[in-house]
């Protein structure tokens, strides 16, 4: 990294912009974190900013995310507000010479994306991107034995993902669209693991829930994946699931294949007569406790030894131009290489 120097890496002066129920979770990871000192708490709701304050034991609360940014004592931006802010944000954090941690996307829209990557590159500053999967023990595992060759040549990739409940129509009209905001996770989960993609076609449709139809949006859906390295994929996703959060992934090679399934939570199983019982995630909070807390603690370590925090503002721009190939594909019924989604 180049033009970033932390005055003192045993205490990080941090700004957290953002105090809603995500940034919760990121601020009591940060409570947790001996080298990061939360400085100060932005929201523009006071109520929030303050609740975020005394979760993080930080010196102030403001409403003003951009004077927060600008506070001497700060060091490091974590940027938790609505998606539409993020990309103003990094930059104006980018500019002031702070280091950024920011919730995923960085943009809805490619162009602005590529503009922010490009100031990332022309600063030099740390800036990560919270794809949280990355950081869950069990597809950091499965990247490891990946990487050392355990499965022989990689030949296929599956990921199933379906949410315990939809979202409301106000978030389905400003998310985007679902590829973006839901399947984004498993396609840079597949660029994670198996490589950059070159095709895809994907099918969507709406089998249970209307409002996905006044959104323009869909709660099902199928994705095809060509990879450049000559393997394929496919991810299936749906918004509902009545029998709790369930999300899998496995990747299969020429000598062996790698399986996450998180599947039961509580190491305890009942048996009543014939029939077994058990737990399972109740949503995304509680599958990826640990993936959450691990991406900060991660950017903060990183930061202290002077390496390059991942994924990065080019990970998230890659994975979007994924995810806008899905949704050119589904709108206009055809396959759709990569290298037609351009900036």
């Amino acid at each position: 990294m180049t033009g970033f120097a932390l005055k003192d890496p045993k205490r990080i002066g941090v700004a957290v912009l953002g105090a809603g129920r995500m940034a919760q979770t990121h601020l009591r990871t940060l409570a947790g974190i001996d080298a990061a000192d939360v400085i100060v708490v932005a929201d523009p709701v006071a109520a929030a900013a303050e609740r975020g304050r005394e979760i993080a034991h930080a010196r102030r609360a403001s409403l003003d995310p951009v004077e927060a940014i600008h506070d001497p004592d700060v060091e490091v931006v974590v940027v938790v507000t609505p998606t539409s802010t993020h990309a103003p944000l990094i930059e104006e954090a980018l500019r002031a010479g702070k280091a950024v941690w920011t919730e995923k996307p960085i943009a809805q829209e490619l162009g602005d994306t590529q503009r922010i990557v490009e100031l990332w590159r022309e600063t030099g500053l740390p800036c990560a991107v919270g794809f949280m999967r990355r950081h869950d023990p069990g597809y950091a595992r499965a990247k490891e034995l990946i990487d050392a060759g355990e499965l022989g040549r990689i030949e296929q990739f599956h990921a199933y993902s379906r949410d315990v409940n939809p979202p409301p129509l106000e978030f389905l009209l400003h998310a985007g669209g679902s590829f973006l905001d839901m399947s984004v996770h498993d396609l840079d989960l597949a660029r994670f693991l198996v490589g950059e993609v070159e095709e895809v076609t994907a099918w969507a449709s709406t089998l249970f829930d209307d409002r996905f139809t006044q959104a323009n949006d869909w709660d099902t859906a199928a994705i095809m994946l060509r990879f450049r390295n000559g393997a394929f994929g496919v991810i299936e996703t749906a918004r509902h699931s009545t029998w709790g959060y369930d999300i899998r992934a496995e990747v299969s090679g020429s000598v062996n294949k790698v399986t996450v399934d998180a599947g039961q939570k509580t190491p305890a199983t009942v048996t009543r007569g014939v029939n077994l019982e058990h737990d399972l995630y109740g949503d995304f909070f509680d599958r990826f406790e640990v993936a959450y807390r691990r991406e900060l603690e991660a950017f903060f370590e990183d930061l202290v030894a002077g390496r390059t925090p991942l994924p990065g503002p080019d990970d998230a721009l890659e994975t979007l131009r994924l995810a806008v190939a899905c949704t050119r594909s589904w709108r206009e019924n055809r396959p759709v290489k990569l290298a037609e989604v351009t900036a």
